[in-house]
């Protein structure tokens, strides 16, 4: 897989036991069906989190569904999570099935514009566990998903994320990369992203 090299026309083969990318893992049509039905749907909600010893409101919207009606605790906070829907669970399945991996939990985040964002962060939480697998849906807005070193800030690279595409973390990634979303100054439609994760109960 080739991510481009910011500021430059150069490409960096992002090793294999890092990432997979489908760009087409949902049709267009189911897709946009998808989309819809997520933004009226579900009961989204803006959350405070810790950064630089301040509380600050999360730029986008979130939401947690997962097995079992069970309450998780992940980065220091408790999340209640809601029952599944079919359209949740049938999106699991079929990332299970492609990728062998078995997933209880899956966080939704709402962009709602350019001005919705995640800093630069890696997720390490324990109840992760080692080397996590995480499987990511990407649903309207074409929004750039940048990588970076932990250790080496200097080179950054980018994967634009297509409408219906999957991308799985794993290996080492979250040990020693860096991913966000960045904020933008054009105009842009919304964006939805599914993040299906493994979480253990400690």
């Amino acid at each position: 897989m080739q991510l481009s090299l910011f500021d430059s026309g150069d490409y960096y083969q992002f090793p294999a036991e890092l990432l997979d990318y489908t760009e087409h893992f949902l049709s267009e049509d189911k897709a946009t069906s998808l989309e819809k039905k997520l933004i009226e749907s579900v009961p989204w909600k803006q959350r405070m989190q810790k950064m630089y010893d301040k509380e600050v409101l999360t730029p986008r919207l979130t939401a947690w569904y997962g097995d079992d009606d069970k309450s998780y605790h992940l980065g220091g906070n408790n999340f209640s999570v809601n029952a599944w829907t079919p359209e949740l669970l049938s999106i699991k399945y079929k990332i299970e099935k492609l990728t062998g991996h078995k997933f209880n939990s899956v966080l939704l985040n709402f962009y709602r514009d350019g001005n919705d964002s995640v800093a630069w962060h890696r997720d390490k939480e324990s109840e992760l566990g080692n080397r996590p697998v995480i499987a990511s849906v990407s649903l309207g807005e074409i929004r750039n998903f940048d990588f970076r070193k932990k250790d080496n800030h200097r080179n950054k690279y980018s994967l634009p994320l297509q409408h219906g595409s999957l991308l799985i973390m794993k290996g080492d990634l979250q040990t020693n990369w860096e991913h966000r979303i960045a904020k933008s100054n054009r105009p842009m439609r919304p964006r939805i992203n599914l993040t299906f994760r493994q979480i253990r109960e400690l």
